[in-house]
């Protein structure tokens, strides 16, 4: 390796580790094109935000550059066909991620011709000279431009305008083991690698330009620096000692600027901004080439027989690659450097933005990992974490499932650079651990941000629904409040102007509807005639309500009873003139040809039944009077009884009819003048346990009566003897 000379102080970083670089397997050879494969699978999952939203269909025939799919969001970027051919499918299929899911991807049938959509250069230049650094900005998410130094963060984020930039640091130093793209690229590509930091120093108007490079890259340093002369502006290639993970952003400004950039605060926010050499050339092809993002340089390593870098179209199959590559026995392939790359679930995935390394992983430099052992806290994770973490104590946290005090340790500070698990005697794959604390985290916010949007949905559609119910009501006050003379009078003709050009309208539209011209509906829907008389009746009718609202309560309870006086006199008027029409019609009326029977008050039977029970009780009162007075005359027992039932009952009755008939016998032997002796009256003999014919009370006046009437017989008799 050429000894670098070193033109500027440099400030090392806490802790960082120094693995076999393993770079020379893949950059001695130049980037070679990676040839078309038959099919590519293109995740629509290209960047760190959103993903991006289709706008093809299965079956569309696309050329190379025509957008696929569109920026979904701010945090998002575009995808575009790396080549011409023919949609065959948009479904979820299996992508470069460690959890190995599903998401969406279009799958596109290529036809080898590799045909261009027509080019449409933007004018950034004049934009950004009449200070529209936001088209700038938009036509860079257009066309997909994202980070690829493996964050892809959207780098139209990234370009925000500011007065002045203090620093603007590019990203070199490529320090993951294996991984050469970075090198490769600079080597080869300097120049439009210095055209797009031109362009990136001019939008965020940066004072001062630090170009990064580790000591182990020596060519691309000497082509970067060969460019600069001629750049036309100030720009500095600083060359810092190999050491992982210097590539880091923040570990890389600490190193050109002594900016330590504390939790929670952007870099950007200390006046330093950061971009990988490749997000730079990207920039560059899409401003000036009117390129997007369909293709990057990756690199091929590890057990194949020709490693090297290629460049590949977005959506090659990994298998394809590593065919180029001529890959050998491999047990597994990570994607990415070992340090912060996974292992790939299957090599049918696609290639993404993101995927700057593929490497056959071997026995002799991937040996199987030994089995982790308890942690001793020996603190050595905590001495290489180049974000001076405390690692063992996060591993804990994340295995009780304590996230709460994960990130209260900063959690969210690790970058997962692995150095801590290089590092750990117990072979502790500690990122595994904080990768997972993190996405459950994330999980988490994301449920709980639905909850939130949820509720603020609910609470506004309780706030429109009560603010619609009081603009009813306002309404409906507005409609039944009494409105002035004036203006009623003034309104009506309007109200029956706009009424008849409604009857219109709405005639016009049927009539449209039937396929009548408007010549057929030129007619007004209401003669004039008839439109003037509506119009006076709604005047009189306004009128009436005017002069009714302006009468004072007296007179309004005057105008009633004189209203209602009027309604009763026109009732009685009905009423006689009914009562006279009668009257001349009954006299009109002749005499009926038969006479109207009238029907008896009651019937025949019930008559007869009346007439009986009437006669039971006449016989009844004499023979109570014979009983008290003599003589008693004989009761005649009715030839036939008029009704059924007796009035009294047979026993009772015979009684008084022998009492009667021995009355009748005293009479008749008084009258013939036969002196015979007084036979004592005998009282009837009462059946023992009968009850008597007629009362004790009633049976003793009787014979009293009857022994008053023999004494004074017997003394009748004596007296008229003595004569």
């Amino acid at each position: 390796m050429t000894t670098m000379e070193f033109t500027r102080q440099i400030f090392p970083f806490h802790g960082g580790v120094h693995p076999p670089e393993m770079k020379d397997l893949s950059n001695r050879a130049p980037i070679v094109k990676m040839p078309i494969p038959n099919k590519l699978v293109i995740p629509l999952q290209q960047s760190i935000g959103n993903s991006a939203q289709p706008v093809v269909n299965v079956g569309d025939v696309v050329l190379k550059g025509q957008l696929l799919a569109a920026s979904n969001g701010t945090v998002s970027a575009a995808v575009h066909a790396p080549t011409s051919g023919k949609v065959i499918a948009i479904d979820a299929q299996q992508v470069a991620h460690p959890s190995g899911l599903a998401e969406l991807c279009i799958t596109l049938e290529t036809d080898g011709r590799d045909e261009w959509i027509a080019k449409e250069k933007f004018d950034w230049q004049a934009a950004m000279a009449r200070g529209d650094a936001k088209a700038v900005r938009d036509y860079l998410q257009e066309m997909g431009v994202v980070g690829q130094g493996g964050a892809v963060f959207p780098s139209h984020l990234k370009l925000f305008g500011r007065e002045a930039l203090e620093t603007l640091v590019i990203n070199g130093a490529e320090c993951e083991p294996y991984i050469t793209c970075d090198d490769r690229l600079m080597r080869e590509r300097a120049l439009e690698i210095v055209a797009g930091i031109s362009i990136v120093r001019q939008m965020l108007n940066a004072k001062q330009v630090l170009i990064g490079i580790e000591d182990n890259k020596p060519e691309a340093v000497a082509a970067l620096r060969e460019v600069l002369k001629t750049c036309g502006f100030a720009a500095e290639v600083v060359v810092v000692p190999t050491l992982y993970p210097s590539g880091g952003a923040k570990q890389l400004i600490k190193l050109l600027t002594n900016i330590e950039v504390p939790s929670g605060v952007r870099s950007t926010e200390l006046g330093v901004q950061c971009f990988n050499v490749a997000t730079v050339y990207s920039i560059y092809a899409a401003l000036e080439q009117a390129e997007p993002v369909i293709s990057r340089i990756v690199t091929l390593t590890g057990n194949v027989e020709r490693p090297g870098n290629v460049e590949a179209l977005i959506g090659t199959p990994i298998d394809d690659l590593l065919k180029f590559a001529g890959v050998k026995t491999a047990s597994d392939y990570i994607y990415g450097g070992p340090m912060m790359g996974f292992t790939l679930p299957s090599t049918k995935v696609g290639l993404t933005k993101a995927g700057n390394c593929v490497i056959a992983m071997d026995a002799a430099h991937f040996p199987e990992k030994p089995r982790e052992m308890p942690c001793i806290r020996c603190g050595e994770c905590a001495v290489a974490c180049p974000a001076e973490l405390q690692p063992m104590d996060l591993y804990w946290f994340a295995r009780a499932k304590n996230f709460g005090k994960a990130q209260e340790w900063n959690l969210f500070d690790c970058i997962e650079c692995g150095a801590c698990a290089y590092v750990c005697p117990s072979s502790i794959q500690l990122v595994d651990y904080y990768r997972f604390a993190k996405s459950e985290i994330w999980d988490a916010e994301r449920a709980k941000k639905s909850a939130d949007t949820a509720r603020e949905r609910h609470e506004f559609k309780q706030f429109r629904e009560e603010r619609e119910k009081e603009e009813k009501a306002a309404r409906l006050a507005a409609k039944s409040a009494p409105k002035p003379a004036a203006a009623v009078a003034d309104a009506a003709p309007v109200d029956a102007d706009d009424k008849a050009a409604k009857i219109r309208a709405a005639m016009a539209r049927a009539a449209a509807a039937k396929g009548e011209t408007p010549a057929e509906i030129a007619a007004p829907a209401l003669d004039p005639e008839k439109a003037a008389k509506i119009k006076a009746a709604m005047e009189k009718r306004a009128a009436e309500k005017a002069e009714l609202d302006a009468l004072s309560p007296e007179e309004k309870a005057q105008r009633d009873l004189d209203k209602k006086a009027k309604i009763e006199a026109a009732m009685a008027a009905a009423a006689a003139k009914k009562a006279a029409k009668a009257a001349g019609e009954e006299a009109e009326v002749a005499a009926p040809a038969e006479p109207v029977v009238e029907k008896p008050a009651i019937d025949d039977e019930k008559a007869a039944k009346i007439r009986a029970a009437m006669a039971a009780a006449a016989a009844k009162k004499a023979a109570k009077a014979a009983g008290e007075a003599a003589p008693v005359a004989p009761v005649e027992t009715p030839a036939e009884p008029v009704v059924e039932k007796p009035a009294m009952d047979e026993e009772k009755a015979a009684k008084i009819r022998a009492a009667m008939a021995a009355a009748a016998a005293k009479k008749a032997a008084k009258e013939a003048g036969e002196a015979a002796p007084v036979a004592p009256v005998e009282t009837p003999v009462e059946p023992a346990g009968e009850k008597p014919a007629i009362d004790e009370e009633k049976a003793a006046k009787i014979r009293a009566a009857m022994a008053a009437a023999a004494a004074k017989k017997a003394a009748k008799q004596a007296a008229e003897g003595k004569e």
